[in-house]
Order: C-alpha cells, then sequence, then structure tokens
C-alpha cells in the first residue's frame, strides 16, 4: 500500500473516529441500573428484538437444544473452556487500560497455563492454581474511564448493547481470533460452534424470561444493564443511592 493510499485511508477514518468520541462523549457520567435508562430508541428497539427473537426460536435455540442433548456434558464443557481461553489476550489487554496490572499479569498467566498445560484451553487448569476466570472488554474499558452507557441499543443478531458497549464491539472484534482468523470455512465454523455453545448455556435463563416477565423487552433490557453494571464494578458494585424522599 503505498503512502498516498494510506492517507487517503486515514482522511476517510476520521469521521468515524470523531463520531465515535463524540457518541462516547455524550454520555460522560456512569448512569446506575435504578436510574432511568436513556432509550429514545425504544420503538426501533423493539423491532429489532422482535425479530431476534424470531431467528433465535426458528434457528439458534433449536440448535442449542440439539446441541446440549447430542453433545454429553464434559465435551461441551471442554469446548466452553476452548472459547473461553480464546478471550483471555483481550481480558489482560483491558485489565492493563484499566490499570489492573495485577489482574493482568494473572490472566496472562492463566492463559499460558491454559494454552500449554490445559491443552489449547480444552481444560482449565489455571483456575486450581489460584488463577481465577476474570471478563473484561472494551465496553467496560470506557465505563472505568468514565464514559456513561449513552443511549440503550439493540442490535441485529447480536442483542442489547448501549452505545458506549457498541462502540467497544470494535475493540473487541480486533482482538477476536475466531473472527480474524483467516481461512472462511474454519472461522464459520468456530463461530457457529461457538454461538451454539453460549446459547445452550442461556437456554434456562431465557425461560425465565419467557414464561415470567410480563415484558420480555423491559426484563431484558434492566437485566442487560445489572449485568454490565456488576461487571464494571468487578462483581462488587456500589450500593444504590436513594433521596431521603424516596
Amino acid at each position: 500500500m503505498t503512502d498516498e493510499s494510506m492517507a487517503s485511508r486515514r482522511r476517510q477514518m476520521r469521521p468515524l473516529f470523531c463520531a465515535l468520541l463524540l457518541a462516547l462523549a455524550s454520555g460522560c457520567a456512569l448512569t446506575p441500573p435504578e436510574e432511568e435508562v436513556s432509550d429514545p430508541l425504544e420503538p426501533i428497539n423493539r423491532v429489532i428484538d422482535s425479530f431476534n427473537d424470531k431467528v433465535d426460536r426458528a434457528l439458534i435455540k433449536p440448535a442449542a437444544r440439539g446441541y446440549r442433548k447430542v453433545v454429553p456434558g464434559p465435551l461441551r464443557n471442554r469446548v466452553g473452556n476452548f472459547f473461553s481461553n480464546l478471550e483471555e489476550p483481550l481480558t489482560v489487554t483491558n485489565d492493563i487500560l484499566q490499570g489492573k496490572f495485577r489482574q493482568g499479569a494473572e490472566d496472562g498467566m492463566r492463559f499460558v497455563f491454559n494454552s500449554s498445560f490445559g491443552l489449547l484451553g480444552l481444560f482449565d487448569v489455571a483456575t486450581s492454581f489460584g488463577l481465577p476466570k476474570h471478563q473484561e472488554d472494551f465496553g467496560q474499558t470506557f465505563a472505568r474511564w468514565g464514559f456513561g452507557e449513552g443511549w440503550y441499543l439493540v442490535l441485529p443478531f447480536l442483542g442489547p448493547s448501549n452505545v458506549r458497549d457498541g462502540i467497544g464491539l470494535f475493540g473487541d472484534y480486533a482482538l477476536d481470533p475466531v473472527a480474524r482468523h483467516d481461512e472462511m470455512r474454519e472461522r464459520n465454523g468456530l463461530a457457529a460452534l461457538r454461538l451454539v455453545d453460549d446459547r445452550s448455556r442461556l437456554l434456562a435463563a431465557s425461560k425465565i424470561r419467557d414464561t415470567g416477565a410480563l415484558d420480555r423487552y423491559l426484563f431484558t433490557r434492566e437485566a442487560y444493564r445489572q449485568l454490565r453494571w456488576n461487571r464494571i464494578h468487578d462483581g462488587n458494585p456500589p450500593p444504590p443511592e436513594f433521596d431521603d424522599e424516596e
């Protein structure tokens, strides 16, 4: 690639970077889940949520049920461990960006142990060595830097999100070894297996939502906000603050 073409590409990317920064800056305050959500796109979000639900019921959920029925539990655990291990470089990167240097070192050692002694991550040997699993992504990093969640979003095929976490997906994608794998057939096969395996682990949770929620959209939205708030604070969120009148 010539210097001129590289310069042209950088110029083309500047508006995107500016838009991303403006979107982040629009929500520069962490909003606890007990505060009112910003959801001005609710009518559109509900349409996308309905579309995602139809795709899930028609394709993904049946595949997950069949996978759970056919594949033995120990083998499903190996598959889950393998994909969990692939997430460790993303976690280590965000550990460092959040200033969690000790946790970053431990997660780096976890990746080394499981990739070697754990046979490419099929076995989680690191936990027995005192190196527990952590989950960090760019959405959490932006939150730790002080950026608010912004508008609530429902993304096609991906589900619940918000402006901050949606922008963070670009960084998550860049460090996803499955998404960046060169061979298309292998990449698509791994992505499909990961999707079905992940969905099989959420069958019980989705059953609770589908049978117990008066409004599944609102239930999913608030559950997502609670989950992200909990992860941003490493499982120990601050207690909710209420006015004296409340």
